[in-house]
């Protein structure tokens, strides 16, 4: 069972939302929610995977890259909205984040999100089971996307570059060959998987934020190497080390089993593929 209530922290989601342009600190946010700072820091980055900071920080990025392309706000007055004092401290870690400075990002007219608001309303009764749960894996149908992609704008700070229609088109393709894993919690997708039977690669895989230390990536991986990509070595691709933006991606890929190979550049974005071969030692139940 988690060790905070889910209520507490959409509270304190909304409270960063409804302040976002404002100076925010985890004091001031702990005192207008009526938490201890410590309290609020355990049970934030537990619930979510991340600090309130890395959180705050990746949502007034994202807000900065859509007013960067979506408005004419001079990049200062920007940098001064997302609570930074210079443009130059704005830039080095818009830089860091999105891998090119604002004036770059601006240029290029593309907008996608570092980090989108969490939405965490839903259905999460397998949180509070407290015997074993044997994960029911299945492949995913057409009437599944809306939860599906529910997850998918949770998952965000994982996959930059996302483009939600493309991805749609892709997903629908996946649906149709067999080749997307979906496991469920009632109606809300807890887990998601799209793989490729060819190239024995996992495209996109995501779990839900509030399950991530449940074993549900080692159950998608079991299912995989057991039943449909039996024999094939599995590769996929996350942060390169050293990366800002990444959350903890490369960290729990390793955690998994898989080993670091080549690095790779997909849509412009600095990846490395991770390997995981077929005579890996067996992954441990989950």
């Amino acid at each position: 069972m988690p060790g905070y209530r889910i209520e507490n922290i959409v509270s304190v989601i909304e409270y960063i939302e409804e302040h976002l342009t404002e100076k925010l600190n985890l004091d001031c946010i702990a005192d207008a929610v009526h938490y201890s700072k410590y309290h609020l820091h355990r049970m934030f980055t537990s619930a979510v995977g991340m600090t309130l900071h890395e959180y705050l920080q990746r949502r007034r990025l994202s807000q900065s890259a859509k007013l960067l392309v979506f408005s004419d706000k001079p990049i200062l007055d920007i940098a001064l909205l997302a609570g930074y004092e210079s443009q130059q401290a704005f830039t080095n870690i818009f830089t860091a984040m999105y891998k090119m400075p604002p004036s770059k990002y601006r240029e290029n007219e593309i907008f996608y999100p570092l980090q989108l608001e969490y939405n965490l309303t839903g259905n999460y009764e397998m949180l509070y089971v407290k015997d074993r749960v044997s994960w029911k894996i299945e492949f995913a149908a057409e009437e599944d996307i809306p939860c599906w992609m529910d997850l998918v704008r949770l998952v965000i700070d994982g996959f930059p570059y996302l483009d939600e229609k493309e991805y749609i088109k892709v997903l629908k393709q996946r649906i149709q060959t067999r080749q997307a894993l979906i496991l469920k919690d009632q109606q809300t997708a807890i887990g998601i998987l799209l793989f490729s039977y060819d190239t024995g690669s996992i495209d996109f895989m995501g779990c839900h934020p509030l399950y991530r230390n449940r074993g549900i990536q080692k159950a998608f991986l079991c299912k995989m190497m057991d039943e449909l990509l039996t024999g094939q070595d599995i590769s996929i691709t996350t942060y390169r080390e050293g990366d800002k933006a990444d959350t903890g991606q490369r960290k729990e890929i390793k955690g998994l089993g898989f080993a670091a190979a080549e690095l790779l550049v997909e849509f412009g974005y600095p990846t490395q593929r991770f390997v995981l071969a077929t005579e890996a030692p067996d992954l441990p139940l989950p």
